[in-house]
């Protein structure tokens, strides 16, 4: 059954103009520690990449905050949730401390599409929960 759903949709410039005025400390307020590794690595590589990297992952924690209903409130922060890719590059939610806990006593589950086109990043989840086990 479908508890939430929420979409987002990320201007890239606008991130590129935060990181122009804040630098590193805009990404690092916004992205989790495991998103961080991966962004210093898309940085390194390449700076466009990286960008668009930060701008989808700032979508999917604003369509995340808005399907579990709370918006940017405790016990939703930005760098509580983080978006990561499994073994085969599908991007998953993983929560950590006081969201994580709000989250698993609902019994819920979170699945997130992310895409980027142009100056454009959109993130799209649907939470729903889990079946109970027979």
């Amino acid at each position: 059954m479908i508890a939430g759903i929420g979409t987002d949709l990320c201007d890239c410039r606008r991130v590129a103009a935060a990181l122009t005025r804040h630098g590193d400390r805009f990404a690092q307020r916004v992205l989790g520690q495991q998103e961080w590794l991966v962004y210093q690595q898309r940085q390194a590589a390449h700076a466009r990449k990286a960008l668009c990297y930060l701008a989808t992952r700032i979508a999917a924690k604003e369509a995340f905050s808005k399907a579990i209903g709370l918006g940017m409130t405790a016990p939703m922060t930005w760098r509580a949730c983080q978006t990561l890719n499994n073994d085969q590059g599908r991007p998953v939610i993983v929560l950590e401390g006081a969201l994580a806990s709000w989250f698993d006593e609902r019994g819920w589950r979170a699945h997130v599409s992310l895409t980027d086109e142009g100056d454009y990043a959109q993130a799209f989840v649907v939470i729903d929960t889990i079946a109970p086990t027979l």
